[in-house]
């Protein structure tokens, strides 16, 4: 029996009735302290655009297993549903998509007053090469980078460890032992609603 194929477009994370998981990766000086405390550092700039991924899979292939300058610690953050709900409704894809927007002069301006941007990359396996569907990268800034910092994060844990035992585990070919210890990241929301958010082509 072949497996069953997955949408293009999917939101897949790991996520509870009250949050949902996000990875982001970052330096020591914020990576660590992060972690320890629960929240991020004062030296994290809520000004700047911050993206969040809510596949493990495709952190891995952004940070190169944790091996990256500047990203040797990928963080797990916990964050509310009820944030991750209102970055998505009140999203700009990154791209302007013919049919999706009324025209690109449109898209631009909705696109430089939202604070969250969508942006759907090509999912990755073990070995980090692309698969056919797609996994959501989703940008915040002004409002949505604050919020996400001071009011919708839960909990804040460093995953290195995690990825670099996965990571030994792929370049050992035991590729079934590195997948039982992957995030179990399921269709988000849950039960079929529909998304808040329109797919690029």
């Amino acid at each position: 029996m072949t497996a069953p194929t997955r949408p293009q477009y999917e939101i897949r994370a790991q996520h509870t009735d009250t949050t949902v998981t996000v990875y982001q990766a970052y330096g020591p000086a914020i990576g660590l302290p992060a972690a320890r405390d629960g929240r991020f550092p004062g030296i994290w700039k809520r000004d700047r655009m911050t993206w969040i991924k809510p596949s493990f899979l495709w952190m891995m292939y952004r940070c190169g297993w944790a091996m990256k300058e500047g990203q040797e610690v990928v963080l797990a953050v916990e964050i509310t549903r009820e944030g991750f709900d209102w970055a998505l409704e009140n999203a700009e894809l990154s791209h302007y998509v013919r049919g999706v927007h009324p025209d690109r002069t449109t898209w631009q301006r909705n696109l430089r007053h939202a604070p969250a941007r969508v942006q759907w990359d090509p999912e990755r396996d073990l070995h980090l090469n692309r698969l056919p569907h797609r996994s959501l990268q989703l940008g915040l800034s002004g409002e949505a980078s604050r919020r996400y910092a001071d009011e919708w994060t839960v909990s804040i844990r460093d995953v290195t460890p995690l990825a670099r035992r996965i990571h030994r585990l792929v370049r050992e070919g035991r590729l079934d032992e590195a997948a039982a210890l992957l995030p179990h990241e399921s269709p988000y929301p849950p039960g079929g609603v529909p998304l808040p958010v329109r797919a690029a082509a």
